[in-house]
């Protein structure tokens, strides 16, 4: 016990360098790429408590409405995961848990793009690919050697 509040400093009390190593993990100095977490507001809106607060009140109604027409998107037409991360994106301006929620998921997709890559898994990719399009071309043949073809404008009713 008295080697490990040797190694920590006097009586278990952190050291200097220990609360160095602490405050880079949470600014970002070393562990995330340099990059400080939290807001990222105008110093000037940062002085004023409530100026702040507001700010911080706009930017999340405006990355929610972006995130909710982004949710709107995905069963429609439109580029809907790509709008949630702008929103997520928008939110990461501000608040620190949108900004370690942005940090995984990109960690997630460049792990996932370097899966992708490996020839044995494209190699696998474009086979099922392949058979899909196989089967769906065999679908789409038996149906019209069933039913003809009848185009939409010419239907006799």
């Amino acid at each position: 016990m008295r080697a490990e509040s040797d190694e920590r400093g006097r009586g278990g009390v952190p050291t200097a360098v220990d609360v160095d190593t602490a405050t880079e993990a949470v600014t970002g100095d070393v562990a995330t790429g340099g990059r400080p977490l939290g807001s990222r507001a105008p110093r000037f809106i940062k002085a004023s408590r409530p100026l702040h607060l507001s700010w911080q009140v706009g930017v999340f109604v405006v990355g929610l409405a972006v995130v909710i027409t982004g949710i709107i998107m995905l069963p429609l037409p439109g580029p809907g995961w790509l709008v949630i991360f702008a929103g997520m994106a928008i939110w990461a301006t501000e608040f620190v848990w949108a900004q370690l929620v942005l940090r995984w998921t990109r960690r997630k997709v460049t792990e996932a793009a370097q899966r992708a890559m490996d020839p044995a898994v494209r190699r696998r990719n474009i086979i099922l690919t392949g058979i899909g399009v196989v089967i769906t071309a065999v679908l789409g043949g038996i149906y019209v050697w069933k039913f003809g073809l009848v185009m939409p404008w010419k239907i006799d009713q």
